[in-house]
């Protein structure tokens, strides 16, 4: 498979392609997510993240930010 970068609009619960592709990058790991595959992202920091330890870690490092 030839892998095609996307680009989306992370809303919630969905997203919207921008830009035609088969695929998105990790914001944590910088793993390719298939976009078939794609189930966790960030809507307010538009990210894509490859699953849910990625995600979690992600959300921890924006809440101890903030403390």
């Amino acid at each position: 498979m030839e892998w095609v970068l996307a680009e989306l609009k992370y809303k919630p619960m969905t997203f919207e392609v921008v830009k035609n592709g088969n695929y998105v990058i990790c914001f944590v790991s910088g793993k390719h997510i298939p976009l078939d595959q794609l189930l966790y992202w960030n809507v307010e920091k538009q990210e894509a993240y490859y699953g849910p330890k990625e995600a979690q870690e992600r959300y921890e490092e924006l809440n101890k930010c903030a403390e």
